[in-house]
């Protein structure tokens, strides 16, 4: 998702900001009732204080409540965390979010969210077989936004901050994934999204909209998609969502094409590669490179483009560049590299689980570019900075991110590993 979540990861408010509800009683809880002693309660509860920024949008101030539900094995098996807040930019709001954990193989979440102005969000996702043991892995995803703070600069890798342009992502998709698992590290898939976006008037009066700065712009008036891609993936890291060694490499090949109901035709090509080097029991150095073409990439709409800026990394929605907001750079072919030294310098058990506080200097380079025969290796946007993170082993991980760029400073905060 392209908006900065305005969650401050739980598991880093563990750490940080302090001790579970159960700990601020003044009174003994055994003399308590039942309904009201924490001890008796089936969960764990976080009361988490939220001050979130968004390099896109504005400060983001409220309060999450975290319910954490354990197995017998006293890992967390899942988190209910809903939330109010009120945004400087989108006003008053608030989310519920739930992830299920059941075990490695299989993962679900939910999510649905609304602002005062304009801002709205479902995710649903569902995935199983991720640990490849079994023949098919499958996923599935519906998700509907209305994201009111997203920016187009224009195309190409010197596009100007005085270029901004502000515009509203409606848009839903369904994307399914269906993975023949070869091996245990190799598996081959196919995915399917079928996608209708509009593009609408934004939420920043002081910012140009992007209908009015980039009349020509194509896709500027949103369009529908049924896009199609091919994969291949080798993976041989330890673990899917909290790897320390190992590596991925996949390569895909994706088309949309006017002819199969398409507003656009487009081809797309890319290479994804993630490592993991071990350096002794508390680091680990991590690095992650994405190259991505498009030999028709001037027939694409520029929300299909390369974007390069944020923090995660989805492929060609978004490339992880955290010293910018969102989207900073957008062309037809991108590059980038990004690593970190995964340092965890702290250990504790709250409520018998484990948790690990974890400090990652990170240092990152990227650029997007037109032609085919450009240089994906000249005029790199360079980026470093400090990641802050919260780990409940074996799934969970919850980070606050602060990057610098030459546009100066980017926080970003939320749960997962950007890469």
């Amino acid at each position: 998702m392209k908006r900065l979540l305005i969650l401050i990861a739980f598991l880093c408010a563990m750490l940080f900001l302090g001790m579970p509800a159960r700990a601020f009683t003044l009174l003994d809880p055994n003399t308590w009732p039942p309904a009201l002693n924490p001890h008796d309660w089936p969960f764990d509860l976080f009361p988490i204080p939220e001050v979130a920024t968004n390099p896109n949008g504005g400060v983001t101030y409220g309060v999450l409540l975290a319910f954490l539900f354990k197995d017998k094995q006293n890992q967390i098996s899942s988190i209910f965390a809903p939330d109010v807040n009120n945004d400087t930019k989108l006003g008053f709001g608030g989310n519920v979010r739930y992830f299920a954990y059941p075990s490695a193989d299989t993962q679900w979440y939910a999510l649905a969210g609304a602002q005062e102005k304009i801002a709205r969000i479902v995710d649903l996702n569902y995935a199983t077989g991720r640990v490849r043991e079994t023949w098919l892995s499958l996923e599935g995803r519906l998700y509907f936004e209305r994201d009111p703070t997203d920016r187009f600069y224009g195309f190409g890798n010197d596009s100007q901050v005085s270029g901004q342009s502000n515009y509203t992502t409606e848009q839903v998709f369904v994307r399914g994934k269906l993975g023949w698992n070869l091996s245990k590290t190799f598996q081959l898939a196919l995915v399917a999204r079928p996608r209708y976006l509009r593009v609408l008037k934004g939420a920043f009066t002081n910012i140009p909209q992007t209908t009015t700065l980039y009349p020509n712009a194509k896709g500027v008036g949103g369009g529908s998609e049924i896009y199609g891609e091919a994969r291949a993936t080798y993976d041989t890291r330890d673990s899917v969502d909290i790897p320390r060694q190992g590596g991925l490499a996949l390569l895909y090949a994706g088309t949309a094409q006017r002819v199969l109901f398409s507003s656009f035709s487009y081809n797309r090509i890319g290479l994804d590669v993630h490592h993991y080097w071990p350096l002794g029991s508390r680091l680990t150095f991590a690095a992650h490179g994405y190259l991505q073409y498009m030999p028709s990439g001037n027939e694409a709409p520029f929300w299909a483009r390369g974007r390069l800026g944020g923090e995660p990394s989805f492929l060609y929605d978004q490339e992880t560049l955290r010293g910018f907001g969102a989207d900073r750079f957008n062309d037809n072919n991108l590059s980038v590299a990004n690593f970190e030294m995964r340092t965890r310098v702290f250990e504790l058990t709250i409520m018998n689980t484990p948790g690990i506080l974890e400090l990652a200097p990170f240092f990152e380079a990227g650029r997007v570019f037109h032609e085919m025969s450009g240089d994906p290796f000249e005029a790199l946007h360079p980026v470093g900075g400090i990641g802050f993170r919260g780990i409940a082993e074996p799934f969970v991980v919850g980070f606050v991110d602060v990057g610098f760029g030459g546009e100066g400073a980017a926080v970003f905060a939320g749960i997962n590993y950007p890469f």
